[in-house]
């Protein structure tokens, strides 16, 4: 090779070098360090993930032993409380009910003609142990059909009252009864037939939690159109529907007898939100909050399966992992000048109910929160893999992060995947209360990776510790490490004036 061609080849391997530099993660850490980090990261998993803590349910066993495993990690790594109460040093409460249908009776009668309603023509709900209600003559509770509650209805004329509505298409057929509820002593709702029954009685047949705080006393019913026709007698139930359609329809007082009783099982018990603390250098100038929740599903798979416990590996013993391993490399690193609150929530799966107890409650004002990080289902992709973010173009935040994105070599998502998850993880509960809230996940960036675990293992006993992919995980956590040492410095971010705390 001559001198000349010697010197062209040395030129070309120096740009070579220099661009594959170029294109390298900025956030990358030397391949020990990954794997020491991986190391870190399949152990949590695999606590948390395991058959002995039962799927992390709420209100079990499993819950307590999550509880205090996570407390072990807070401790170890250094993190004071959170919740702003001496009295309960790391878990925030989270009062919930639990409450399963167990048995309906119904009775239609005008005059001496009294209909008792067959299973498969009626059901009723309760949250209560036991409930009844009756209405019509000689009651003193008045029976008013309000067609299908499409027409304004004034407060006075169903307060007190049984309603009898029509029920709507689609798969909330009483959607109207809500707000005739907050008045009426019962909503009694006219479905078109047995199958529609059917469907409304199975998917009410689990049990149902909700925050103690939230929960309403309601008592609903639902009779078919043919048992009503029954106990009204055809001829009348027909002209009192066709009088609904007129356009100058109003509320009808109606003689006719109704009787409602439901039972439940129900169950009250107290949760809780872990919530700890990384006291910030500058106190006074905001807050960033890291979050993922820790419950899972319990026993989910069937009755007769070998392996009936959904330990939920990738969804979420995976986000725990990466919360906790994140909080230790930002505790061990320099100072942060903002707060960092780190905090895994109670009763996710059952509707964002920890997140909502923390909003409802914060230990610091959700105005001081600059910035929120929901870790959910990190445990799907390969090093590499596009990052679905989750809330782009709902905060102030989106310069940072796609900064980050792009400086660490990676590159955002399918969009639209992303955005359909939005409403579906904790951070939408404080994007509801006006916290800039993000989720970046390499689960979300790409449907041909997300896809085959939605069809084979989400909320499946399939959903285990041995079957994580933790390449796209640990790039997401340097993410998420740069992305908090830049929000966390008052010198390099300052959130727009609306939302300074």
């Amino acid at each position: 090779m001559s001198v000349m061609r010697a010197r062209h080849f040395l030129v070309l391997l120096a740009c070579l070098v220099l661009a594959a530099c170029a294109r390298a993660p900025v956030a990358s850490v030397p391949v020990s360090e990954r794997a020491a980090i991986e190391q870190r990261l399949r152990a949590d998993i695999a606590v948390l993930a395991s058959d002995a803590f039962g799927g992390r349910k709420p209100g079990t066993p499993g819950e307590e032993r999550t509880l205090a495993y996570l407390e072990g990690r807070f401790a170890g790594i250094g993190l004071l409380s959170g919740t702003g109460d001496p009295g309960s040093y790391w878990r925030a409460p989270v009062d919930l009910v639990s409450a399963r249908p167990l048995t309906a009776k119904l009775m239609l009668a005008r005059g001496r003609n009294a209909l008792v309603i067959p299973e498969d023509e009626g059901v009723a709900f309760t949250r209560r142990r036991r409930a009844l209600a009756a209405g019509g003559p000689a009651t003193g509770v008045p029976v008013v059909f309000v067609g299908t509650g499409e027409k304004p209805v004034a407060p006075e004329t169903v307060a007190g009252a049984v309603v009898v509505l029509l029920g709507a298409d689609g798969p909330d057929p009483s959607r109207k009864a809500a707000s005739l509820r907050e008045r009426a002593t019962a909503v009694l709702t006219v479905l078109p037939d047995a199958d529609a029954i059917a469907a409304l009685r199975a998917a009410n047949a689990k049990e149902k939690i909700e925050l103690a705080s939230e929960e309403v006393d309601t008592l609903s019913a639902y009779v078919t159109e043919g048992a009503m026709a029954r106990a009204l007698g055809e001829a009348r139930w027909k002209r009192l529907k066709q009088r609904s359609e007129e356009s100058d329809f109003t509320p009808i007082e109606i003689q006719l007898a109704i009787s409602i009783e439901a039972t439940a099982e129900r169950r009250e018990f107290a949760s809780a939100n872990l919530i700890g603390l990384i006291p910030g250098t500058a106190p006074g100038s905001g807050a960033v909050l890291l979050l993922g929740h820790w419950d899972h599903l319990g026993e989910c798979g069937p009755p007769d399966a070998a392996e009936r416990v959904c330990n939920g590996a990738v969804d979420n013993a995976s986000g725990i992992a990466v919360m906790l391993e994140l909080a230790r490399r930002l505790k061990a690193g320099p100072p942060l000048g903002r707060d960092i609150y780190v905090m895994a929530t109670s009763a996710e799966e059952v509707g964002l109910l920890g997140a909502r107890a923390f909003a409802a409650a914060p230990p610091v004002p959700l105005g001081n929160i600059v910035a929120a990080f929901n870790l959910d289902m990190l445990a799907l992709a390969p090093a590499g893999a596009p990052v679905g973010f989750v809330g782009e173009g709902r905060t102030p935040l989106d310069p940072v992060i796609l900064a980050e994105i792009a400086r660490s070599g990676r590159s955002t998502g399918d969009r639209q995947l992303a955005e359909s998850f939005v409403s579906r993880q904790d951070g939408w509960v404080l994007l509801e209360n006006g916290v800039p809230s993000v989720l970046l996940s390499n689960a979300f960036g790409s449907r041909s990776l997300l896809r085959p675990f939605l069809q084979s293992a989400y909320h499946r006993p399939s959903d285990d510790a041995d079957a994580v992919e933790l390449g796209g995980a640990i790039d997401d956590l340097l993410l998420h490490e740069a992305l908090v040492r830049v929000l966390a410095d008052p010198a390099r971010y300052s959130p727009p004036a609306a939302a300074q705390p």
